[in-house]
């Protein structure tokens, strides 16, 4: 299974760009991390300062509460006989008071009681102990400037009777509006009012510039070690790049070499099939020069011409194994196939076949044929080797080869087809190769095993059919018996 999986992965090169979205995308997440981390931190430290603000209100309210409860409970025990201990009591209460005024976040204290269903806000001393222990009421001037606690005290009177707990109102998001039950006797008679903002925005500063601090240093460091493998892996990247182009570099030269010993091969077997037959030809200019006479002038003057510029295209082929394509195919060139049948077939085998007697042609030329833009002893270099092949290969006494031109107007195609009646093709040279190609027209392919320069015929015909002139060749067997060549040509 592992080693699948890294099989699998093998598959995968990664580039330079592939290396730098990865790197980006870590710097990114990477950033987008911090950022939400440290919201997050923001956020825990304002909920936390939010909690510690609240209870230390409601523990500093309850403080004073307490203490002035039992002051009062303490006083009463020992009720006053003179002016002295009236006057300590009296600053005792100032000093509870008006101490937590001295705090920073201390804005606002008073001890809410009630008389005769009205509501008296006290916060001084001498007020306090009048009232408790005098019974006198409060002036109102000390009410309208606690009208807010005295609001508070109206709309929360219920729940503080009733729940007996402290009460505690953020307002303004920082402002906390406490009321703590006033029961001096084990009875509520009052509430005690403290508007307390306290402020600890200094530590949540700390905190967040310490984390800030440690979150730049490790970006940097991250960065850093990013940037260190973006390096090591660019130069890596680099380096296999450049390897790869010298080994593409290294491949296509092997590759030009290949084909020029392609062509080197091709252009040696095809001078060396044309040596050969340009023999033959001009064995046969020698016969026409020797039986010259007035009747047969012309005939022998047409002859020996092609004769010749066949013997000239031979020795022209033999300047250079790939020859300009201009020379083969050419708007220039107008030849007609079925002349070329005629004279290869007239003064080529049948001249030969008047010594052996041995196989006969039939003919049947379509006359609509279009003519094409080959050069005409190209088209002699592709048909002279099929026909040949027939004849090496029928291996039966009476021999018939035939060919047959035929137009297809309505498919803008023509036809030549040479077939014989003898023995056929072998079914394994009919085999279709990887190539795409059937055996029959590889190199150095043929049924004979004596004669060490042949195979090179049906090769040579396919590498100029198809490499050449844009044609298709294909071979059969007949159904009967025999084996038949077609070569298909596009209009041009």
């Amino acid at each position: 299974m592992k080693s699948q999986f890294f099989e699998k992965l093998k598959k995968y090169h990664f580039e330079l760009k592939h290396l730098t979205v990865l790197f980006a995308g870590l710097i990114v997440f990477q950033l987008v991390l911090s950022i939400i981390h440290k919201t997050s931190l923001r956020n825990f430290v304002e909920n936390s300062q939010e909690w510690y603000q609240k209870h230390s209100a409601e523990r500093l309210a309850n403080l004073t509460t307490t203490t002035l409860e039992l002051l009062l409970e303490t006083a009463r025990m020992n009720v006053p006989a003179n002016n002295a201990n009236k006057t300590k009591i009296v600053q005792f209460f100032n000093i509870i008071l008006n101490q937590q005024r001295l705090q920073q976040n201390i804005e606002d204290i008073c001890l809410l009681v009630e008389r005769n269903n009205k509501v008296y806000a006290i916060d001084d001393g001498t007020v306090l102990y009048n009232f408790i222990f005098e019974h006198k009421v409060p002036e109102s001037e000390s009410n309208k400037l606690h009208s807010t606690a005295i609001d508070l005290y109206l709309k929360n009177k219920t729940e503080l009777v009733s729940n007996e707990q402290i009460i505690n109102i953020l307002k303004e998001k920082e402002s906390y509006y406490t009321l703590v039950p006033f029961a001096p006797s084990g009875e509520i008679v009052g509430a005690l009012f403290m508007k307390n903002t306290p402020d600890f925005g200094f530590i949540q500063k700390e905190i967040v510039s310490n984390y800030e601090e440690t979150s730049v240093i490790y970006s940097a460091l991250f960065f850093l070690g990013l940037l260190a493998m973006y390096y090591i892996s660019t130069y890596t990247l680099k380096e296999r790049d450049e390897a790869q182009k010298l080994l593409m570099e290294e491949n296509e030269r092997n590759l030009k070499k290949q084909i020029d010993h392609e062509k080197e091969s091709l252009f040696t077997k095809r001078i060396y099939h044309t040596h050969h037959k340009a023999e033959k030809v001009m064995g046969f200019i020698k016969e026409d020069l020797r039986s010259l006479s007035n009747e047969n002038t012309e005939e022998v003057k047409y002859r020996v011409n092609k004769y010749s510029n066949f013997v000239s295209r031979v020795i022209y082929d033999m300047k250079w194994y790939d020859p300009p394509i201009q020379t083969i195919r050419n708007n220039a060139f107008n030849t007609d196939i079925n002349e070329v049948i005629k004279f290869i077939v007239e003064n080529l085998f049948k001249r030969t076949a008047t010594q052996t007697g041995s196989y006969a042609f039939k003919l049947e030329l379509d006359e609509n044929l279009p003519p094409v833009h080959i050069n005409e002893f190209v088209v002699w270099e592709i048909v002279e080797p099929l026909i040949q092949n027939s004849i090496d290969h029928g291996n039966v006494d009476e021999l018939e080869i035939k060919i047959i031109t035929k137009y297809f107007p309505e498919e803008k195609i023509s036809r030549l087809i040479i077939e014989d009646n003898g023995k056929g093709i072998l079914p394994e040279l009919l085999e279709v190769t990887g190539k795409g190609m059937k055996k029959l027209f590889q190199e150095n392919v043929t049924s004979k095993n004596s004669d060490k320069s042949s195979g090179y015929g049906c090769y040579i015909a396919y590498e100029m059919a198809t490499g050449r002139c844009n044609w298709k060749l294909d071979a059969f067997n007949l159904p009967e018996k025999g084996c038949q060549f077609i070569i298909t040509i596009p209009n041009q």
